[in-house]
This record gives structure tokens, C-alpha cells and sequence, in this order.
């Protein structure tokens, strides 16, 4: 092993000494170190609270935050029509065409359903714009009036975007929800919004609205997006049902297409966004389009060479704003987006049938948004494999893995290891990944790295809410470092506000800490007939600029790149008086190998701290083999030793991580059932949803807390 070490040692000095100097001078290396090491943000009053503004190349703090991509492009509407003028023969939207669909008997006895896919089929950006005006015709010939709300209720796919653009046209005001919110959350939403049109699917019709349409009296039209069937017979008097191409077919009649249209201004709703509700019935955060048209311009400065020979996966709920903004942010610029979803997005996904290929393989993306629990699945497979490799081939991964690491510090690129290494971890996204955007929870750092180093891409990490657009702050494509947010964007500027009681100051030392407020062109209108909720979260200053209050914690690096380190919300106080961050004490212990998902409990009349545990079955069955314990699944993770043995090596990673005693779980259940957005228990972006949680395991609760 010495040997095959030296060796390789070796290899890499030799080639790296030859290939040095030309591809120093010819990459730029040294000025990507510079662009990581300078300062990227400024405090504008020059006090420690801030605010805070990105800086340009030489250094100055931008004297007004930037709020338009392209001159003259002021809503969402004008997006599309740039697109089509500019790009109209290149490709748009793509979706992949079904083969064929199997049943597929696994050893336990369930069976899974698997399809075969086909190439992706291409909708121009020309066809993408001309299908949309037809749609919104269509649904104008239907009795929708501009700005009165029309909701979509589908998964993540073309005609989403289709219907979206169309709506945006039209100035119908856009009702967002996730398509696995509950039956009272989706009522709530279409009541709220006084709905009369609703745009889904057809496997969503009949699994979650059917079940409430009689709760939502004013609802006269359901336009569904598939094909097939044409009729759609037994649904309750005063509902009509129709596809899509019949009122794409109805707006394309002369006499419809010869009604004017009213042009939405940039302080129309272009959106209201229903949130994930992870901290209850879920709110309705009203979107202008001047808001969005100021995120995504800030989030493609962070984007290098953004151009129409880009190819975006998208595959996130198109109901979440980072997925929403991200496909804005591609469409402004003429690239590409194929679809996918989260059940067929690699070649070893769920739904694909062995033997054949997952999306990313097919369409061989260069950009990609993705949540934390996404990425950890792959860090967390390939590691497995890692430990699965002979001791030779662990050795020269973990030497490569860690020669990489140091070359990057230096701003260094290791094209051997790449091609030598890596290059069949990078096959799992496609092999042309170019960018990673990361967003919607934090990343721990261990995964972050992992990403840069193996899928040979940056992974930059953003920071957003809904109620701003989901802009906030991304890190730049060239800072390698780990476990911040980077710098506020140019759309965007950030304050940090003292929190008394969480003993935040922004005069704290080394550096200024404080609740994250964030101001700028992207705050959006407040939330839908929520008056109390908006003068709590929302305010605007002495200048007109609105403002947002986060309610996470940050602390502001030197350099200008913010830090998320607490919620106000997850701060929860134990009897003898001491603070845990839940939020915290979960982001440490994700990284066990034998935690798939954690969620940290504590109440405030007792005095530890208790945990829900998904662990990882292929590590928990292995430790159960060991203990000669045999059994189900579900009876390895209610068997009291595995409880114990867990806990254990929970308590061991949690010490290594630095926590504080009184921060690790004391007590932890194990649960055989995965969390999914299905199950209620976490959003679609893969948030905790506490108080669902809570409720599933009271029983629990009470068990660890000595009540039974």
C-alpha cells in the first residue's frame, strides 16, 4: 500500500510539475485566488450593524442596488418576449418522452413501479411563448379576468412553466401551492385567494383535490395538463373540466386571440407563493413582478458566463421560490431547461428500471438548484462506496480526495484527479455539471466540500426566504470556503439587528452577529390579507425601501460573507436556564453515517434534550448483523439495544462536533418510516415541519420525557 501511495504521489508531483506554468498563466488561477480572498461586501453607514452592500472587482460598495437584467425588461412578460426575440429557434422546454412503465416485485415484498424513458422532446422558445399566449387566451375565453387570482396546483414540468408564462402575459395573478400540502392547507389557500380557476394534474385531481372540491364553493373551472382523458364525467354540478390543448385550441381562435390584453405593471402581483408550512397553516406571500425581475438579476451576477448554451435540470417544486427564480434566471438568459424529478433524476433513482438511464445521464445539465438533502444522499452513497472499495483503491481515493482539498485552498484546479479520480462520481449528475447552487436549508460543510471536490464543480450557497424572492446573499463561484452564505447580492443589502435575549450584538467580537434583516428591490408586498403577520415581519424606511425581518441569526465575516448560526425560532430555553438551538444541534449530527434525518426536541420544563432518528438502514442493519439481532426493519429500529447503540455513536459524532452536553440528546427514538414530503412531516424542500413532528411522536415525547 506504501508503494501504490508513493507512486501515485509521485504521478500527480511529476504531471503537476510539467502542466504548472502554461496552465497557471492559461487558467487564471491566480486571479480566482485574488477574487476569493477580497472583500465582497461593505458596511454603507461604517458601523459593525451595517447595512451591508455587495462591493464591485475594484473594491467599492455599489452606490444603489440593481434591479433590472435587460433595459426595459421590467415584468415577468417582458422576460419571455426577450427570450423568444432573441433565442427564438433554440431550445426551451424539455421533457422526456415514457417508453414504457413496468411493475417491479422488490424482495420485500412491495412492488415499485419503474418507466423506461426516451430522449428528451424540445419545445423552441418561440413554440414556449406561442403556446402560452394561446393558454392565456384560452383561460381568458373562460371567464379569467387580469389581476384576479388563478391558482396552480401540479408537479414540477413544462406545461407548469407554460401556464406560469401565460398567466404572467395575461396579468392573472398567479396562486402557488406544493403539491403535498394537506387537504385543509390546499382549501385554505383556494379560499383565501377566492379561486374560480385551478391548473393541475391529472394524478393530483384525483389523489388530492377531488376530495375537496365541495369545500371550495367558488371554483368553476379545473384546467388539467395532461392529454388524456378528454372527458371527465361525475365531478360536482357548476365544475367544468378541460385540458389543456382544448384551451390552448380556444384561445387560438381568431375572435379570442383579437381581445386586448392588459399588460401587467412592475408593482402588479405576479405571484402569491404559498409557503411549505412548516411552522403551521401555510401563508400566501404576495409577489410583484418588479420583485422576482430584481432576484433573479441578482442571483445571475453570481452565475460566471451564464449563456444560452447552458442546460438547466429542473426538478424542484416550480412552487418553491428557488426553483421558480432559478428557471426565470434561465429563461432570461436563452439557456436550456430539461425536466426531471427526484424519482428519475439519476440512473440509480427509484423509478428508473435498472439497465437504463436517469435524466441528468440523457440530458448532461451544466447547471443545477438543489436542496442540502439532496446532496447529503449523494455524499452519503458514494462514502458508502468508498468504504466498500479494497484498502489500495480506499487509500488512493482518500489521497486524492485530500490533494484536491489543499490544491483548492490555492486556488489550484487538478485536472489528473478529475480524470483519474472522480470522474465517475461526476457521471452521476452527467459528467458537464458546471455550477451547483445550493439553497433552501444550510449545508453542512463536510457535504459542500465533498460536492466541490468530487463533482469538480462549485457548489455555491445561497441564502433566501419567499419573502424575498429567494434572493439574499449567494457565495461566489471561486470562494472554496465552507459553511457561509456568501456576500449580499447586488439586488439586495443586510442589517443585523440585536437580539437581547439570544445574546446577539452586532458590537459582538471577532464579529458582528444579530437577527438578518434584509431590505432591497426583492422584499416582496407582505403577506395576503395577513395585515398583523406584515407590520410584524415587514417594514419600510425613511427612504421607501422595504425591509424584511428573517428571523435567523448570521454573523458577518470580515471579507463581507454572512454565516447563518441560529433561529430565533428553533431557540428553545431547558429548566436550568440554558439556550439550544435545535436547528444547530441537527445540522451537527446530519453528518453521522447512521443518520439519515434528525430531528432535535426539547421542552422547556425539562432539562435535556431529546431526538427523532430516520437512521440509515444499509449502516443500522449492518450493526444489527453484528449484534446477532435479526427481525424487519421496523423491528431493528424499535428494539431497545439499537436505541442504545445509536444514541452512543450519535453522542460520540455530537462531541466531536463541539457541541455542549446540555445541547446532545439525551434520549432519541428510531423511526423505521422515512420522512418524504409525502408523509407530511417535511416540506417539499425537505424542511422539518416541527409541529407535525411533535404531533406524530407525542407518544414518544412522552416515553423519553418519563411519562410512560
Amino acid at each position: 500500500m506504501t508503494r501504490n501511495t508513493t507512486i501515485f504521489r509521485s504521478v500527480v508531483w511529476v504531471c503537476s510539475f510539467i502542466t504548472f506554468l502554461p496552465w497557471y498563466f492559461l487558467s487564471g488561477a491566480g486571479t480566482n485566488l485574488d477574487r476569493a480572498r477580497r472583500v465582497k461586501a461593505r458596511s454603507v453607514s461604517g458601523r459593525p450593524a451595517g447595512p451591508y452592500r455587495a462591493t464591485n472587482q475594484a473594491g467599492g460598495i455599489h452606490q444603489k442596488l440593481v434591479w433590472s437584467l435587460h433595459l426595459g425588461v421590467d415584468t415577468l412578460d417582458k422576460v419571455m418576449v426577450h427570450g423568444a426575440t432573441r433565442f427564438p429557434e433554440r431550445d426551451c422546454l424539455g421533457t422526456r418522452e415514457v417508453l414504457n412503465e413496468e411493475d417491479e416485485l422488490q424482495p420485500n415484498g412491495k412492488v415499485f413501479k419503474k418507466v423506461i424513458l426516451g430522449e428528451y422532446q424540445w419545445m423552441s422558445y418561440e413554440e414556449t411563448y406561442q403556446a402560452a399566449v394561446c393558454f392565456g387566451s384560452g383561460l381568458a375565453a373562460l371567464g379569467q379576468r387580469p389581476q384576479c387570482n388563478i391558482a396552480i396546483f401540479c408537479e414540477t414540468r413544462a406545461e407548469w412553466m407554460i401556464a406560469a408564462q401565460a398567466c404572467f402575459i395575461y396579468n392573472f395573478p398567479l396562486v402557488t401551492l406544493y403539491s403535498t400540502l394537506g387537504g385543509a392547507a390546499i382549501a385554505h389557500g383556494l379560499n383565501e385567494t377566492e379561486i374560480t380557476h385551478i391548473i393541475t394534474s391529472k394524478d393530483l385531481l384525483h389523489s388530492r383535490l377531488m376530495a375537496i372540491l365541495l369545500e371550495v364553493p367558488r371554483l368553476q373551472h379545473i384546467i388539467v395538463v395532461d392529454s388524456k382523458p378528454t372527458s371527465w364525467p361525475g365531478f360536482p354540478r357548476g365544475i367544468m373540466v378541460h385540458n389543456l390543448v382544448a384551451v390552448q385550441e380556444l384561445g387560438s381562435r381568431p375572435n379570442n386571440m383579437a381581445v386586448a390584453r392588459r399588460q401587467p405593471l412592475p408593482s402588479d402581483i405576479a405571484v402569491i407563493m404559498y409557503t411549505s408550512g412548516s411552522t403551521g397553516i401555510p401563508k400566501g406571500v404576495m409577489i410583484s413582478h418588479s420583485n422576482i425581475i430584481a432576484g433573479i438579476t441578482g442571483m445571475a451576477e453570481r452565475i460566471p458566463d451564464l449563456d444560452e448554451t447552458d442546460t438547466y435540470i429542473g426538478y424542484l417544486p416550480l412552487a418553491h421560490v428557488l426553483e421558480l427564480s432559478a428557471e426565470m434566471v434561465c429563461i432570461s438568459h436563452g439557456c436550456r431547461i430539461g425536466y426531471s424529478s427526484p424519482q428519475t433524476l439519476a440512473d440509480q433513482s427509484t423509478k428508473i428500471k435498472k439497465g437504463s438511464r436517469g435524466d441528468t445521464s440523457v440530458l448532461k445539465p451544466t447547471l443545477m438548484a438543489a436542496v442540502p438533502e439532496i446532496m447529503d444522499r449523494i455524499y452519503k452513497n458514494v462514502m458508502t462506496k468508498v468504504e466498500e472499495m479494497s484498502s489500495v483503491q480506499r487509500t488512493l481515493f482518500v489521497l486524492a480526495y485530500n490533494y484536491k482539498m489543499e490544491q483548492m485552498t490555492k486556488g489550484y484546479r487538478t485536472p489528473l484527479c478529475d480524470s483519474l479520480v472522480f470522474r465517475k462520481v461526476r457521471l452521476l449528475l452527467g459528467g458537464h455539471m458546471r455550477v451547483l447552487l445550493s439553497g433552501g436549508a444550510p449545508l453542512s460543510a463536510a457535504t459542500q466540500r465533498f460536492m466541490n471536490i468530487c463533482l469538480c464543480c462549485p457548489v455555491g450557497q445561497g441564502y433566501g426566504l419567499t419573502e424575498t424572492c429567494g434572493a439574499g446573499t449567494i457565495s461566489e463561484m471561486w470562494d472554496y470556503s465552507t459553511g457561509r452564505v456568501g456576500a449580499p447580492l447586488v439586488c439586495s443589502e443586510i442589517t443585523l439587528k440585536d437580539w437581547e435575549e439570544g445574546g446577539y450584538y452586532s458590537t459582538d467580537k471577532p464579529n458582528p452577529r444579530g437577527e438578518i434583516v434584509i431590505g432591497g428591490p426583492n422584499v416582496t408586498m407582505g403577506y395576503y390579507k395577513n395585515e398583523e403577520k406584515n407590520r410584524e415581519d415587514f417594514f419600510v424606511d425613511s427612504n421607501g425601501q422595504r425591509w424584511f425581518c428573517t428571523g435567523d441569526i448570521g454573523e458577518l465575516h470580515p471579507d463581507g460573507c454572512l454565516k447563518i448560526i441560529d433561529r430565533k425560532k428553533d431557540l428553545v430555553k431547558l429548566q436550568a436556564g440554558e439556550y439550544v438551538s435545535l436547528g444547530k444541534v441537527e445540522a451537527m449530527l446530519k453528518n453521522c453515517p447512521f443518520v439519515d434525518n434528525i430531528c432535535a426536541y426539547a421542552n422547556s420544563d425539562q432539562s435535556y434534550v431529546i431526538g427523532f432518528v430516520v437512521p440509515n438502514q444499509k449502516q443500522l442493519t449492518v450493526l444489527a448483523e453484528q449484534r446477532g439481532l435479526r427481525g424487519s426493519w421496523e423491528e431493528i429500529c424499535n428494539n431497545p439495544d439499537m436505541e442504545r447503540d445509536v444514541l452512543r455513536i450519535i453522542t460520540e459524532a455530537a462531541l466531536s462536533a463541539q457541541l455542549e452536553r446540555f445541547e446532545i440528546p439525551k434520549k432519541i427514538c428510531l423511526s423505521a418510516e422515512p420522512w418524504t414530503p409525502e408523509t407530511g412531516l417535511v416540506t417539499d424542500a425537505f424542511k422539518l415541519k416541527r409541529k407535525e413532528l411533535k404531533s406524530h411522536y407525542q407518544d414518544d415525547i412522552e416515553r423519553m420525557y418519563g411519562g410512560k
